[in-house]
């Protein structure tokens, strides 16, 4: 009996619940403001290629992108075991307009 291959649900918050003083709590973190910067290109990026651009160990990247994500700064897309971050760059600017161009500015 074959397993029927399932679509794993990663859960985001909705653009109506994203909430300024958490996006800034989480945000406030060094290394989570320099992940918030590189997703600011556009793109979606692989988990272990910003831990490795960041010269952090994968878990401590990890932990970083969740914390990222429950927050509601950006969003994460498994494609098999991989996982793809992107910065909610429009749902952010929906809520907070400039806030993403503030985030993002080296």
């Amino acid at each position: 009996m074959a397993a029927t291959p399932t679509r794993e649900r990663i859960a985001h918050p909705d653009t109506s619940a994203l909430d300024l003083a958490t996006i800034m709590r989480a945000a406030g973190d060094p290394v989570r403001l320099e992940i918030v910067r590189q997703l600011g290109d556009g793109r979606e990026h692989l988990c272990g290629e910003l831990s490795q651009a960041l010269g952090i160990p994968a878990s401590t990247g990890s932990y970083h992108l969740k914390l990222l994500r429950e927050a509601g700064i950006t969003r994460t897309r498994a494609e098999g075991t991989q996982r793809l971050i992107s910065l909610r760059a429009e749902d952010l600017d929906a809520r907070f307009p400039g806030l993403v161009g503030v985030l993002t500015a080296s």
